[in-house]
C-alpha cells in the first residue's frame, strides 16, 4: 500500500520519480513528493488478483469510516457488549420500579440487549453464558456500588474468553453508531408490533377444479 501526494494547482516545487517496484511489465506508478499544498491523498493498492484488491479496498473503506464516524461522533463507547450489558442492568432495575404492564415490555427490552454479548461470544466460539453471567455481575457491581464505578468499562474478551476492561484494552465504538443502532432496531421493532392484522391468501384446492353445476347443487355449495 502506498500513499501518493498530487499536487494539481502545481503550486510547489514538486519531486517526481518512477517507483521501481512497479516492474518494467507493469503499469508505472509516479509519486510526487514535496508539494506544498496537501489537500488530498491517494492510496495505490495491490493484490495478486481482483479479489484480494477488492477485499484490501473494502478493509480500507471501514477503516475509513470507523475514523469518519468517531470525528463526527466527538466521543466513544466502550465495546464487547459492555453498553448491552449496562444497559440492560440499569432497565430490569427500573422495570422493578414500575407497578405496573410496563414493567413486562421494560424487561423483555432489557432481555433483548443481551443478544448483542451473546451473539458476539458465539461467534468468537466461546460459551456465551458464561461470559454474559459475568459481564452482568460486573456492571450490576459498577452501578449499586458507587466505589466500583470502574466496572463499567468491562467488556467481552473473546481471544481469551473473559471479561476485561475494555478501556485500557483500548477497545471503543462511535457513540454515534451506538446510539444509531439501538435506536433503529427499536423502532423496526415497534413497526411490527403495530401490525394488527393479517392478510392470507389460501391456495386454490386443486380437487376444486373440474366440479360442473350438477356436483354444486348436490353439495349444497349454492345454498344461501
Amino acid at each position: 500500500m502506498e500513499f501518493v501526494e498530487s499536487d494539481p494547482l502545481n503550486t510547489g516545487s514538486d519531486g517526481m520519480e518512477e517507483d521501481p517496484s512497479s516492474g518494467s511489465g507493469g503499469s508505472v506508478v509516479m509519486l510526487l513528493n514535496y508539494t506544498k499544498a496537501r489537500t488530498s491523498a491517494s492510496i495505490i493498492l495491490r493484490g495478486a488478483n481482483d479479489f484480494m484488491c477488492d477485499e484490501m479496498e473494502r478493509s480500507v473503506h471501514d477503516a475509513l469510516s470507523v475514523v469518519k464516524r468517531v470525528l463526527e461522533s466527538k466521543s466513544l463507547v466502550p465495546g464487547g457488549g459492555a453498553v448491552e450489558a449496562a444497559l440492560s442492568i440499569y432497565l430490569e432495575n427500573y422495570a422493578t420500579s414500575l407497578g405496573s404492564r410496563e414493567q413486562l415490555a421494560i424487561a423483555e427490552f432489557a432481555r433483548a440487549l443481551l443478544v448483542i454479548p451473546k451473539t458476539l461470544a458465539v461467534n468468537a466460539a466461546q460459551d456465551s453464558t458464561d461470559l454474559v453471567a459475568k459481564l452482568r455481575a460486573f456492571h450490576n457491581e459498577a452501578q449499586v456500588n458507587p466505589e466500583r464505578k470502574s466496572l463499567k468499562w468491562i467488556g467481552l474478551d473473546l481471544v481469551n474468553g473473559k471479561p476485561r476492561d475494555n478501556k485500557q484494552a483500548g477497545v471503543f465504538e462511535p457513540t454515534m453508531v451506538k446510539t444509531k443502532s439501538l435506536k433503529f432496531s427499536t423502532e423496526a421493532a415497534i413497526t411490527i408490533l403495530r401490525i394488527d392484522d393479517l392478510i392470507k391468501l389460501y391456495p386454490e384446492d386443486k380437487q376444486d377444479k373440474g366440479k360442473s353445476y350438477h356436483d354444486a347443487v348436490q353439495s349444497g355449495e349454492l345454498d344461501g
